[in-house]
């Protein structure tokens, strides 16, 4: 996982106020983000096991660890494989050294490892804590697609970025939903790369985020996905939950940047259980059960399951940056559901 993650801290101004079965999402499961930043978590192996017990079909890993890798062998679980911040300019500034990573960290596991996605960079804004790697993202995701094309993986594999809510300089309405000027010169070019080959956008989705900066104006609710009614009317679309919201938002913001074409995957939404305001173990089941109903259909703006994924699989005590996010896990480090929900 990410060790640190820049807060969507984006104003959504509102007018309103684990695991025991499978959900499919068209042919795959909703997959579970595998963060490592703890001293008291499972082995690698056990952590394959706990995935297939629980019938969870995707993962999501922040570094190319070779102990995971290994485990997934024969596994039959997707991945969406990260290449870090911190590779990126090494991997931007030499193809060669791009090559070197794909050859060592994919080609030699693809035969028994279901890579379906390499996400170049994390959360990284021209603005920011992450503003020091924007400039290699781009040069990093060419140089991976080349070594990726050249191993003959191009129909298996797909290279995209995950970015997040701050990308959005206007949120609200969905329909309003634009970059920011900040943005847009670094975004417009990555958006034009993924429709040349076919990829999807990786976005992190957290109502949680967007509430806790702006409980004044957004209803505990409609960020549970428990509003009764619709809370915000957006010319036709009726917006009952602010997952939706969130996510047309940044359709929305393709849509006027070119991409109307593309998709986007959830890389990473999930809801803490302590540390923070409305972090509760309630509230986290509640927006958990609901978010794994809701992604079986799709948005106002976009129709179709949406692929999602959850974060995290576990507590991760390690965690740097507010302490809410050392408690997003599904399980505890013994391995123990926290929830007791189920994925159907």
């Amino acid at each position: 996982m990410a060790l640190t993650r820049n807060k969507p801290l984006i104003v959504v101004l509102l007018l309103g106020f684990v695991i025991m079965s499978t959900l499919t999402i068209g042919a795959q499961s909703v997959g579970v983000c595998y963060g490592t930043n703890g001293n008291n978590l499972p082995s690698a192996s056990q952590v394959i096991s706990l995935y297939k017990s629980n019938g969870i079909g995707s993962m999501r890993i922040y570094d190319p660890n070779s102990d995971t890798l290994q485990a997934l062998k024969g596994s039959g679980i997707e991945l969406i494989l990260d290449v870090p911040n911190t590779s990126l300019q090494s991997l931007a500034s030499d193809a060669s050294a791009a090559s070197t990573w794909v050859q060592n960290n994919v080609v030699n596991y693809a035969s028994d490892v279901k890579f379906r996605y390499i996400a170049v960079g994390n959360e990284v804004l021209p603005t920011g804590s992450n503003a020091q790697y924007a400039q290699y993202v781009l040069p990093a995701m060419k140089n991976v697609q080349s070594a990726i094309t050249s191993a003959g993986l191009q129909g298996q594999i797909k290279v995209s970025t995950a970015t997040y809510s701050s990308v959005l300089g206007t949120s609200y309405p969905p329909s309003a939903g634009s970059f920011s000027s900040d943005a847009s010169s670094f975004i417009n070019p990555i958006i034009s790369f993924l429709a040349e080959n076919g990829s999807p956008l990786l976005a992190n989705i957290y109502p949680y985020f967007s509430y806790t900066g702006n409980t004044q104006s957004i209803q505990l609710a409609y960020a549970l996905f428990t509003s009764p009614g619709v809370v915000v009317q957006d010319g036709s679309y009726q917006y009952q939950n602010l997952f939706d919201a969130l996510l047309d938002a940044l359709y929305a913001a393709l849509e006027k940047a070119g991409g109307s074409n593309l998709q986007i995957v959830v890389s990473e939404s999930g809801w803490p259980s302590e540390g923070g305001t409305a972090a509760t173990v309630d509230n986290a089941r509640t927006y958990y059960k609901n978010l794994i109903n809701h992604v079986k259909g799709g948005t106002p703006r976009k129709s179709g399951a949406i692929e999602t994924y959850l974060f995290a699989m576990f507590d991760e005590n390690q965690k740097s940056g507010l302490e809410t996010e050392k408690h997003f896990g599904l399980f505890t480090p013994s391995q123990e559901s926290k929830y007791q929900i189920s994925f159907s």
